[in-house]
């Protein structure tokens, strides 16, 4: 049986897996709350694959990143959509502190190839979208792009 990981936790305390551990990575919350997906539903979305993302900037101050996680009836019955959300859970937990916003919540509904899509596609599907809701979050905000702020040498 595999140990329970809390929220917060990573599992790879005192492992090296080549990973630059100097940037601090943001911290990342669970929504739970119905009003909360509504929000995050009225927000901007993208469907990449077997991902639908759906992001809003709080407009809150606060840096936290809070995701969650969503599967409808349409794509099988309980255990087929925990299976779903199990395998959206683990693909956020390894992209989302590299490509999500601080200060945004992220809601990421499974479609009905997350089960059988094979695990670096669905990766890269959660990876796409993320970078995608990230730039359509800096244009709604009037953020300049970052290539942008360079200043040339006069």
């Amino acid at each position: 049986m595999t140990p329970t990981l809390r929220e917060g936790e990573s599992g790879r305390e005192g492992q090296s897996d080549g990973e630059d551990r100097s940037t601090p990575t943001p911290a990342i919350a669970r929504l739970k709350k119905r009003p909360d997906f509504l929000a995050a539903a009225k927000g901007l979305n993208c469907a990449r694959g077997a991902v639908v993302a759906q992001a809003r900037h709080r407009g809150d101050g606060c840096p936290l990143i809070r995701i969650g996680f969503t599967a409808t009836r349409r794509i099988g019955g309980a255990v087929v959509r925990n299976r779903a959300k199990r395998r959206l859970r683990e693909a956020a937990r390894i992209v989302a502190p590299l490509h999500a916003r601080a200060g945004c919540d992220y809601v990421f509904i499974a479609r009905g190839g997350t089960v059988s899509r094979p695990w670096a596609p669905l990766l890269d599907d959660m990876k796409s979208a993320l970078v995608r809701l990230a730039a359509d979050l800096s244009a709604s905000l009037g953020e300049l792009p970052p290539q942008r702020l360079q200043t040339r040498p006069d």
